[in-house]
């Protein structure tokens, strides 16, 4: 069944700390109050939009929604909850700070109908959180997480790449502690300096220098590898695109892509075929995916056909075959090499990536 979202975006509302990284109001495109009637006429213009088969979920995100003064949460939770008491809505949904959470908040939003809190972690080093000014540490996170998974709601994870003092050891490590606390979902975040922010003076003064697309890239296939092989659901990879979201405008620095995740993935694809063609000592290799995988499997601007050519010459066709959208097969010069499903391709990725 189709999932879709109305957002409904609270920048820095409640929020008890400016982060090095965090402008809401620049990333969410909001810079007003949020009140019940906003709620009200967010949900009213998105409904005629949505298709009737759809599960349907109100999402309270930005800022620090558990932050805020519980009687404004409770005024904006009623409203979701008239919905979801109607049956139109599924799921009611926030994101929120580790160090916001409460038995006596998590009880009173509960009540009223939450069924997702989605923590912004960042990051699990604790000198990562420090020069980031995250204002908590690593063990408020857990405590936060154990507390949310006991009243019952389910739990979600955010990390970002390349905030100051990151490394890929360290992404790694956030993403295995991730894996622990077995969340319901998980969003991946590559750093991006946002104008009005410390990142975006620290950046001018040379103090930060931020991750490359081609290195975030390579740390974020290790983590999709890592959380796609221990059946970790991550539903979102890079920040979403918007007007002012971009290289040029908001977004001063920063390995910044529309298409983050297909990059990610289309590289993912590409080592694959790379260790089956090195494997069987190929030079010509045909690629054979569902329709829906040809522009994941060329690569953006035929970037993995460009690669293998000027890099490891050798020539990679892909052709679209009636197979199912979760089946890659390559073929070598004498035919079938080897047919994978995905999750066959991550558990060997697992392998090649040293994990």
């Amino acid at each position: 069944m189709k999932k879709r979202i109305i957002p409904i975006f609270v920048p820095h509302q409640g929020c008890p700390n400016d982060c090095i990284f965090c402008n809401q109001k620049k990333i969410t495109g909001v810079c007003t109050t949020v009140t019940p009637e906003i709620v009200r006429d967010i949900i009213e213009e998105c409904l005629p939009t949505i298709d009737e088969d759809a599960e349907v979920e109100i999402a309270f995100f930005g800022g620090s929604f558990t932050a805020i003064d519980m009687d404004i949460q409770r005024s904006l939770l009623a409203v979701a909850k008239e919905y979801k008491d109607r049956g139109i809505v599924k799921d009611i949904r926030m994101s929120t700070r580790p160090d916001c959470i409460t038995d006596e908040i998590l009880e009173m939003v509960k009540s009223y109908g939450t069924t997702i809190i989605e923590l912004g972690v960042q990051s699990l080093d604790e000198r990562v959180l420090l020069d980031s000014i995250r204002g908590h540490n690593s063990n408020v996170v857990y405590k936060s997480a154990e507390m949310i998974k006991n009243h019952g709601i389910n739990l979600g994870l955010q990390m970002m790449v390349g905030l100051p003092s990151d490394s890929e050891e360290k992404c790694l490590f956030t993403a295995r502690e991730f894996i622990k606390m077995d969340p319901f979902c998980v969003r991946i975040y590559p750093t991006l300096v946002i104008k009005e922010t410390g990142l975006e003076r620290r950046l001018e003064s040379g103090a930060y220098k931020p991750f490359t697309l081609s290195e975030s890239i390579e740390i974020v296939k290790k983590l999709l590898v890592l959380y796609y092989v221990n059946n970790i659901n991550v539903i979102r990879v890079g920040l979403q695109a918007t007007d002012d979201i971009q290289l040029g405008k908001d977004v001063i620095d920063g390995p910044y892509h529309p298409a983050f995740r297909e990059l990610v993935e289309s590289e993912m694809i590409r080592d694959y075929i790379l260790y089956i063609a090195e494997e069987n000592n190929e030079k010509n290799i045909s690629l054979g995916v569902n329709k829906k995988n040809i522009s994941k499997a060329i690569g953006n601007k035929k970037s993995n056909v460009k690669y293998l050519k000027e890099n490891k010459n050798m020539n990679l066709k892909v052709k679209e075959e009636d197979i199912d959208k979760d089946t890659f097969r390559l073929y070598g010069e004498k035919g079938l090499l080897v047919e994978a499903s995905v999750d066959e391709i991550n558990k060997k990725l697992l392998e090649i990536y040293g994990l």
